[in-house]
């Protein structure tokens, strides 16, 4: 596996750049050469079911996408492209729960690169997992 191409400071800037990765509260917790952690503070914007109060599963799926995305961008020193991407629901993310991300690559490719990340509540339980499939060659 090749070496970290950025820093945690430049990496959390790529981050950060998007409009939406900012509304979602996202900070870069943890960066080293197997992988990346992304912790996401909960918003009552994610809330599904007001009843329930449990989070909705794109907020999920959005926290695995970018997660793998940015094992890789660590690597690259720039984010890429999801080309396919699964998630398994595990439990119910309830509000007032803030969520960590963990992400690594499986397989690193000049034109594609696979990357698993899973979904934890701040006690270490599984929410979700899920696997991608990313677009590396150079744009």
């Amino acid at each position: 596996m090749p070496a970290n191409a950025v820093d945690a400071a430049a990496l959390e800037a790529i981050l950060l750049a998007a409009p939406f990765h900012r509304w979602l509260g996202l900070r870069l917790s943890a960066l080293d050469e197997d992988g990346v952690e992304i912790s996401m503070p909960w918003r009552a914007e994610f809330v599904a079911d007001p009843g329930i109060g449990y989070t909705h599963g794109g907020i999920l799926a959005t926290l695995i996408d970018l997660t793998a995305d940015f094992a890789i961008a660590a690597k690259l020193g720039r984010g890429v492209p999801t080309v396919d991407m699964r998630v398994d629901y595990h439990r119910a993310a309830l509000s007032g729960e803030a969520l960590v991300g963990r992400g690594r690559i499986i397989r690193m490719g000049r034109t594609l690169a696979t990357a698993e990340a899973t979904v934890l509540r701040a006690d270490g339980t599984l929410i979700a997992s899920g696997r991608g499939v990313y677009l590396t060659a150079a744009p």
